[in-house]
């Protein structure tokens, strides 16, 4: 076994579900190296994602829009000027950044730390703060793959892929009683994700509807959408145009009880956005959608079952790519509908 570091620093930021791709590097990494102190950069909206991972010794919050505004506002330079004498004074042995972005390399070297592990294909020119550039191959296509790659690069030993998500009582029983509130069947009940960061990834609204409307009719099942509170308007469409009663959830969960919240679903319908990759990690039946981002890349892990894209392998290492052949539209109802009724009834374990 490698020599024991005594500090170790992830450096991913965000977004969520990237965040959960990147926990079973994070696991080897504690498996490998069981007495280092491991510590987490991220933005204070995700930090609750992280919060209790029995892997993980520290949070170090980056508040990237108070941080960028260093140049103009005295108060954020000195909080920009105290994160970087915490990061020096940590003596990181060995820090990864999975962002893969000019800022996060720059960090990452700030810390001066002389073993800096990052992507050989890094946007922004961000390879050039690494003393370890880790290249991906067709062997590690998937980033759950590629992030165990690189940590197995530092010395960290290939190990059972685990997804550790927080798990909160107060969460459960909170979303229980709202489930309760709206008249949901808690035994039953699907959840649909029709927002994204980006429009070229959803799935049409009027298709969102349709599924919903056959779900409730051939599954009798309870229908909740949600998502980020900025896609509140979207859900409010899906109610208007659906037969089936719908509950909207859009922005009134926090994480805690987002994964609670998706965690009891009987199935999760779902375009590549955050929430859907919580269910995926969650192990719960699943039907995700993908248009331009690459589904090699982030698809379930180890549940190509649950894919739905054009030509979901055709993209080979690419990040996304603006072919008007890979267009989420051409995803039919029908398809979906297909893969939702063979998806309803399983159940995959957390552990894999």
């Amino acid at each position: 076994m490698a020599e024991q570091p005594k500090n170790i620093l992830f450096i991913k930021p965000s977004a969520l579900g990237d965040i959960v791709l990147a926990l079973p590097a994070l696991s080897a990494l504690r498996r490998s190296f069981p007495k280092s102190k491991i510590s987490w950069l991220v933005r204070p909206e995700f930090a609750d994602l992280l919060r209790g991972n029995p892997d993980l010794d520290e949070i170090i919050l980056f508040d990237r829009k108070q941080l960028g505004k260093w140049w103009c506002q005295p108060k954020a330079f000195k909080e920009l000027m105290r994160l970087v004498r915490k990061l020096r004074k940590a003596q990181f042995d060995l820090v990864f950044d999975f962002q893969g972005l000019f800022r996060t390399g720059f960090f990452a070297w700030l810390t001066g730390c002389h073993r800096r592990f990052g992507m050989a294909g890094a946007r922004e020119f961000a390879h050039l703060f690494y003393t370890d550039k880790v290249a991906q191959d067709l062997s590690c296509v998937h980033l759950v793959d590629y992030y165990l790659k690189m940590v197995v690069s530092a010395g960290a030993q290939h190990c059972d892929i685990e997804f550790k998500l927080p798990q909160d009582t107060s969460a459960d029983e909170a979303v229980s009683k709202l489930l309760i509130n709206e008249k949901v069947n808690i035994k039953n009940y699907v959840v649909l994700i029709p927002g994204a960061a980006r429009n070229e990834k959803c799935w049409g609204i009027w298709n969102f509807s349709e599924i919903a409307d056959a779900i409730a009719e051939k599954f009798s099942s309870s229908i909740v959408a949600t998502g980020s509170k900025g896609e509140l308007e979207i859900v409010e469409i899906l109610q208007e145009l659906t037969t089936a009663h719908i509950v909207n959830l859009a922005g009134k969960t926090s994480i805690k009880e987002l994964i609670a919240l998706l965690k009891g679903a009987s199935l999760v319908v779902s375009n590549d956005t955050g929430p859907g990759h919580i269910a995926a990690a969650l192990g719960v039946p699943l039907v995700m959608l993908f248009g331009p981002t690459n589904p090699a890349r982030l698809f379930p892990y180890r549940r190509p079952d649950c894919v739905l894209a054009v030509e979901p392998k055709a993209m080979g290492l690419k990040i996304e790519s603006f072919d008007p052949k890979y267009s989420i539209e051409h995803i039919t109802v029908e398809q979906v509908f297909e893969k939702v009724c063979r998806q309803f009834s399983k159940k995959v374990p957390l552990k894999r």
